[in-house]
């Protein structure tokens, strides 16, 4: 699937004045190697499920300057009131097609902190103008597909149904959350557009406003059961919740009496706990024991834990503000660095950022992630460099700790993480004659990935680090780099 019209110019301004000053200085065709990831797991969590290729494949294949694009670019002016652009440079960009290679974790892939999840090689100049674009779409779909499984952990194998779209950023990113979400481990939507879209299972029933609209409950409910005798959940909580749940009994029978079954009830104010177990009371003596209890009302993984601690009587689970959201933490902060120049000699020359926070010295070259296991399960990953190959004394060290280090186990098996998505601009061929994966495909990679992460990686508050450290080898270029590196400031 191409999406239509190119979205060329979904990037930072800084992207094209550097594309321009490349071509100015004849280096647009120098290679490099770009990564993008993050720096640290988010939600204080021990883990992040990747999410965005798919869109991002679209993006990738529809990249074109077309000709409004240039004409606007062409109206921007330097602070000389001058052209900020050549007009020869924008004709380049006229004919500009991505030869870049790109590698990147599949969807629904767990991932960890300094691993990339994408990695472009190529032409230097086409490389900078996919940073922003890439980051846009990555960086949130990651967010709200490791939120899920945050809510969908705690919910302990229960339906968690997104409710999001209403409080979402916007229509964009109300389908991109709806459709991360169902990465993450959400078993339906509200979002219907999103159902459409991407083939999400859609729930919904009624609104406060439908009760409201009639002289009493109970013949909102009844109403409802002539409507859609085969929808029924109650909305139970717009006037007295327990007195809702009676009433819902009530209609209940009469919907038994032609043929159909009360589906459940929703409550979404008051005390979660007391009300779901009383409810249940109500419904199990009312002959309904199947009937489902539904709760929404600002969930996130930390309440919906502490519902589960106290014995709540809930069965489906509706999340939306701090889901599709990610109403704790906004932003991933995934980033887009440099890792290699191809020097004039054929070979790659790594290069590293240097920061007075050790979290933000780059990890130099041509990146590539190996996870171990052995019989025991996941015993580690390591980020290594494809181009200098993996040191022999098979030791990882920590990025952020050079003290801290692991052997891996000599039985252990490794898989690399970054898959090929595009050679030379060009749709790797299982991507070409399908199109990319589906999310049901990345949701299933998603749940089994999780099932593999120790218990304490996947606990909410303070977990456990799986380990995940650069080669010796790579780690010691790289100290040797930041030794230079000062020494040259020093001097």
């Amino acid at each position: 699937m191409t999406a239509a019209p190119s979205l060329a110019l979904l990037t930072d301004l800084y992207q094209l004045t550097m594309a321009f000053g490349y071509w100015k200085l004849r280096r647009s065709e120098q290679a490099a190697v770009f990564h993008l990831f993050f720096r640290k797991a988010p939600f204080a969590g021990g883990y992040a499920v990747a999410a965005g290729l798919g869109p991002a494949i679209d993006f990738l294949q529809a990249f074109r300057f077309d000709d409004s694009d240039l004409e606007y670019l062409a109206t921007l002016t330097g602070n000389d009131d001058r052209p900020l652009f050549d007009a020869a440079f924008l004709d380049y960009l006229r004919h500009l097609r991505l030869t870049c290679d790109i590698d990147a974790m599949p969807e629904g892939t767990v991932a960890f902190a300094q691993q990339p999840l994408v990695r472009v090689r190529g032409p230097i100049l086409q490389c900078q103008l996919l940073e922003t674009a890439l980051l846009n779409i990555l960086n949130f779909q990651t967010l709200i597909a490791t939120k899920a499984s945050r809510i969908c952990g705690a919910a302990q194998g229960e339906p968690v149904l997104e409710f999001g779209l209403r409080r979402a950023q916007g229509v964009d990113g109300g389908l991109a959350a709806s459709r991360a979400a169902y990465i993450g481990g959400c078993a339906a939507t509200s979002n219907v557009l999103a159902g459409k879209r991407f083939g999400i299972p859609v729930k919904g029933t009624h609104a406060h406003s439908w009760v409201m609209s009639f002289d009493d409950e109970t013949a909102a409910f009844d109403g409802y059961a002539e409507a859609m005798p085969n929808n029924c959940v109650f909305l139970v909580d717009t006037y007295d919740t327990l007195e809702g749940v009676r009433k819902a009994v009530e209609v209940g029978q009469r919907l038994r009496a032609r043929g159909h079954e009360l589906v459940g009830i929703r409550l979404d104010s008051g005390d979660l706990a007391y009300l779901s177990i009383e409810a249940r009371k109500l419904l199990d003596a009312g002959g309904f024991p199947d009937a489902a209890i539904v709760a929404s009302n600002d969930l996130d993984e930390h309440i919906i834990a502490s519902l589960k601690a106290q014995g709540a009587k809930i069965a489906l689970w509706g999340v939306g503000t701090r889901l599709a959201t990610a109403y704790d933490q906004p932003a991933l902060g995934g980033v887009y660095k440099l890792g290699a120049i191809r020097g004039a000699d054929g070979q790659w020359r790594p290069k590293l950022k240097l920061s007075e926070q050790a979290v933000k010295t780059t990890i130099p070259g041509v990146l590539q992630v190996r996870r171990f296991e052995d019989a025991s399960g996941l015993v580690g990953d390591m980020i290594y460099d494809e181009a200098r190959g993996i040191d022999g004394r098979d030791v990882i060290v920590d990025a952020k700790d050079g003290a801290r280090r692991k052997k891996i186990p000599a039985g252990a098996t490794g898989a690399d993480l970054l898959a090929p998505v595009m050679r030379g601009g060009r749709l790797e061929e299982r991507f070409a004659a399908g199109g990319p994966e589906t999310i049901h495909t990345a949701r299933t990679r998603a749940q089994q990935e999780l099932g593999r992460l120790h218990p304490t990686v996947r606990r909410l508050l303070n977990p456990h680090e799986h380990p995940v450290g650069i080669d010796v080898g790579l780690h010691e270029l790289r100290d040797q780099m930041v030794r230079e590196m000062r020494w040259d400031f020093e001097d």
